[in-house]
């Protein structure tokens, strides 16, 4: 995946370079709507995460896999610099418990994680422009599907995330959009009624590359 992204931001960069000069851009100014449509990377890192029972490690960790998906930015831009945006899409995750050699899948679920973020845009004028942001969202798992003789219980939450990415104008209203979101979260999972716990840290790193339009 992390080749994929990086061959496609290099495309996305070649390609606004083409257009450099001979196309005129739309810049960003307060009144702005900005809607990017994305392909997203949502990578969880539960790394140190383990199922304990009754307060005692039973050797096995938590492991969460990563999916990629389609998603919708909306950005409005309260003045030329500040915006707020609102990002939307749902990916699906399964959750192993592991220990070596033994890797077995618990439950599967898909995950609603809404980000409402303010960013800064240091130049939105520029045909490159960067930005910055932070945020909070809250994460909702629904549709769960237990596997393997388990039953899973995962709690909804609130976590907050930090933003980075670039707008790269090409012409027009359009522009190529990659952004990089690391989201703050922490879920209590729950195995056969509470049997096996564990208190899993997911910061998801949430990495995109899209097409944007201004309105």
């Amino acid at each position: 995946m992390k080749n994929m992204v990086a061959t496609a931001v290099i495309a996305a960069v070649l390609s606004a370079a083409g257009v450099a000069s001979a196309q005129d851009f739309q810049p960003k100014t307060a009144g702005t709507w900005l809607v990017d449509f994305r392909a997203t990377s949502v990578a969880p890192d539960e790394s140190g995460a383990i199922f304990t029972a009754g307060g005692v490690d039973t050797g096995l960790d938590v492991k969460v896999d990563t999916d990629t998906i389609p998603s919708l930015g909306i950005s409005y831009f309260l003045t030329d610099k500040i915006a707020v945006e609102l990002i939307l899409g749902t990916s699906k995750h399964t959750v192993s418990a592991t220990t070596a050699p033994t890797d077995t899948a618990v439950h599967e679920t898909w995950v609603l994680p809404p980000v409402l973020s303010v960013q800064y845009h240091p130049m939105p004028a520029a045909r490159f422009s960067p930005y910055i942001g932070a945020g909070l969202n809250y994460m909702l798992f629904y549709s769960g599907e237990d596997l393997n003789g388990f039953k899973v219980d995962l709690e909804d939450g609130f976590g907050y995330s930090l933003q980075a990415g670039a707008d790269i104008a090409l012409t027009g209203p359009w522009s190529v959009n990659v952004d990089v979101k690391k989201v703050f979260f922490d879920t209590d999972a729950r195995i056969n009624n509470g049997a096996l716990r564990s208190d899993v840290t997911l910061d998801p790193l949430v990495v995109s590359v899209g097409l944007g339009r201004k309105f």
